[in-house]
């Protein structure tokens, strides 16, 4: 089982030599005993992010490296769901959307309209996997993590997700072997309805009225994906 502990605004997921993959700051893969999500403070605009995420680790009582996540929702927001052998823990907020027309807009503009949300902004997702991945399945997983974060957002919210997701993903390497991942196999379905019901328990705390905003000029930050690509047989 995957282990948690919350201090100081700082959630530290444990599970020993869990090999972890991170779409988060300095991702990619290591292995080690644990996983962080942090919450920033309103106004947070620290740019040298070792030395903040060391400190903010160390103030909290948590001395082991890992891959660590930040967001700018409150850490009473995080929810967690467990089925087999998936356990997703979650934080959301909606205030920095990212939305991606189905046609492009009639005149382009630069996709950066709005300034990056710190205060609210960011779905962040901790996936533990009690099955031993390879290293394509591990990184399917995340794709499948995704995947379902974003089909939950788009149903509850109107959104595809926001301008700072991040998913960490990480499985036991001495635990049962599993080959595949995929949405129909044991793993990945568990983890699409795990990450289904963190993210709508979460979103349900941080907007307990569903007060989400409308459009994207309602949000107070987010942008619009106007670039218009050459498209081209191949």
């Amino acid at each position: 089982m995957f282990e948690t502990e919350v201090c100081e605004g700082v959630l530290q997921v444990c599970r020993p030599s869990t090999l972890w993959l991170s779409s988060g700051w300095q991702g990619g893969t290591q292995q080690g005993a644990t996983a962080y999500n942090i919450s920033v403070p309103e106004g947070w605009d620290r740019q040298d992010l070792d030395s903040y995420v060391r400190e903010r680790q160390e103030r909290a009582g948590f001395y082991r490296e890992g891959p660590t996540l930040l967001t700018g929702v409150n850490l009473s927001h995080a929810r967690g769901a467990r089925y087999g052998p998936v356990t997703v823990y979650a934080t959301a907020g909606v205030s920095n959307p990212g939305v991606l027309p189905s046609e492009p807009p009639a005149s382009s503009q630069s996709d950066a309209t709005k300034e990056p949300d710190t205060d609210g902004g960011t779905v962040n997702l901790i996936v533990g996997s009690e099955r031993a991945l390879g290293d394509g399945a591990l990184a399917n997983l995340l794709a499948v993590v995704v995947e379902a974060k974003t089909a939950t957002l788009l149903a509850e919210t109107g959104f595809p997700g926001t301008t700072t997701d991040a998913v960490i993903v990480g499985c036991d390497p001495n635990g049962q072997p599993a080959q595949y991942s995929g949405t129909a196999t044991p793993v990945g379905a568990a983890a699409r309805a795990c990450t289904r019901d963190a993210l709508l328990a979460s979103l349900g705390s941080r907007y307990p009225n569903s007060e989400y905003p409308a459009t994207l000029e309602d949000a107070e930050y987010g942008v619009q994906t106007t670039v218009m690509p050459d498209v081209f047989t191949v």
